[in-house]
């Protein structure tokens, strides 16, 4: 059970609000059917960085200057573009002619390749950051080779330029060039390796009972054609077409491709994402986004007999209080942290204090579940 006695609000409200934190335990929340395919992605399918030095032209003064990194990058860049550049007496670059070009900046450019690849002459988007430039106001990326992002491998798989586009609100040693990578070598995203695919689960949902879950549920999937293989009573063809999987640990699930889909992994992998597995519940859980002052409370958050006091409110969670008409008066009664949560709401405590109220409970391990901060 729970009461609240406040000098703000008057006895009927008070009674009003204990009856909300009367309500007892409820049960577990059967489980519920998720596709797999919102469960988890097949290993291979992520995005992937390509990265290289570049240089940027056309800034109001506000480039490097005499930065050496930047005036031997800009000299060679002249001499492999013809540029009439002068030389040392022992055949290096003459750096005092480009010293004081405060009009170029090295950058670090960066794109991302989708999880689903890349292929030779597609585009995508770049990042373009300054190294040492005020600002990347009014420049332009001179052509950059993007390089994977092992730096033993010296593929170059894109080649980067354009206008860069400064956000409104970023700073102004940052830029993007939207479409700005044209492809220049494929970037396959495999999934498959000696006839086997990996299913990774996503991190909210990886747990050992999920992954053996979902080794159980593709174990015992029956398709369509294992179904009328075993009407046709062929246990060759059925061997054909049923799957078999292999939880390895919390977060992957080996599994074999059927015989039959070994030509067409495609229909196997559609069919098998679409598959629905029962996973445990996740209502005795707490997310909370601390920036944009959201908490979602799961239905089976518990409290242990706790006494809170926040400003000039009493709350008494457990134990002997209150009781409303109905109720057991037991005092081992569990209250929810969905009525704690409903209760300050009646009373206008700001979110912001009852997130502070959950970090207490939880740090006095007070709070039966778990909390997740965003």
């Amino acid at each position: 059970m729970m009461t609240i006695n406040s000098h703000r609000v008057a006895w009927t409200r008070v009674a009003m609000l204990a009856v909300l934190f009367g309500a007892a335990s409820d049960s577990l929340a059967s489980a519920a059917g998720m596709r797999l395919g919102s469960l988890c992605r097949l290993k291979g399918q992520e995005t992937n960085t390509l990265q290289g030095l570049g240089l940027v032209v056309g800034l109001r003064g506000t480039g490097d200057g005499d930065a050496l990194p930047t005036s031997r990058a800009l000299a060679r860049m002249m001499q492999l573009m013809g540029g009439p550049m002068s030389a040392t007496r022992d055949g290096q670059l003459n750096l005092k002619d480009v010293a004081e070009a405060k009009n170029v900046a090295m950058v670090f450019v960066t794109a991302t390749i989708p999880a689903v690849g890349a292929q030779a002459g597609d585009v995508v988007d770049v990042s373009v950051n300054a190294i040492n430039a005020k600002s990347l106001e009014g420049g332009t990326l001179m052509l950059t080779p993007l390089l994977g992002p092992r730096a033993d491998n010296p593929t170059v798989y894109a080649l980067a330029q354009g206008s860069l586009t400064l956000s409104l609100d970023g700073p102004a040693t940052s830029a993007n060039i939207q479409a700005g990578a044209k492809m220049e070598s494929s970037v396959p995203a495999s999934f498959q390796k000696d006839g086997k695919i990996t299913l990774i689960l996503q991190r909210n949902f990886a747990s050992f009972d999920t992954a053996q879950r979902i080794e159980d549920e593709i174990n015992g999937l029956a398709s369509l054609a294992f179904r009328s293989s075993m009407q046709m009573g062929s246990d060759r063809f059925a061997a054909q077409t049923r799957p078999t999987a292999r939880a390895i640990d919390q977060l992957h699930v080996e599994v074999e491709i059927p015989e039959l889909y070994r030509e067409n992994p495609i229909k196997f992998i559609s069919v098998l994402l679409d598959t629905t597995i029962q996973v445990s519940s996740q209502s005795a859980r707490v997310v909370i986004n601390e920036r944009e002052g959201v908490v979602v409370i799961g239905k089976d958050v518990e409290l242990a007999p706790v006494l809170i006091a926040h400003r000039n409110l009493r709350i008494e969670a457990g134990g002997r209080g209150m009781v409303p008409v109905g109720e057991s008066n037991d005092p081992a009664s569990a209250v929810k942290l969905k009525a704690l949560a409903d209760a300050l709401n009646a009373l206008d405590v700001p979110t912001t204090d009852l997130i502070e109220i959950i970090k207490t409970l939880q740090r006095k391990g007070d709070l039966y579940g778990e909390v997740v901060f965003q």
